[in-house]
């Protein structure tokens, strides 16, 4: 199963998200950087099976990113055991 990790330390907007998503996921050159053209891509271009991680997501950008959060747990239940999705929060120290 390929695994993707994004790492948001270095992503600060919802737009640096699609940049990296873009690569990292294999989007196609049409993605249109918005939820819908997202969700088709999950469900309909990239290769399954998929495992994503969010990683060190602070505190403070839980509300910038609640959205796409809540696509991939969606897309995790409809594609069953093909998709995977966890997220973690930032250490507060």
């Amino acid at each position: 199963m390929k695994q993707v990790k994004f790492d948001f330390e270095r992503i600060g907007t919802v737009d640096d998200f699609y940049l990296v998503a873009k690569r990292e996921l294999e989007l196609p050159e049409y993605f249109g950087k918005n939820l819908d053209a997202l969700w088709d891509s999950i469900t309909g271009d990239i290769a399954l099976p998929l495992s994503v991680q969010f990683v060190n997501i602070s505190m403070t950008q839980l509300e910038t990113f609640e959205k796409l959060i809540s696509l991939f747990e969606e897309a995790a239940e409809e594609l069953g055991d093909d998709f995977t999705f966890e997220y973690y929060l930032k250490p507060m120290y």
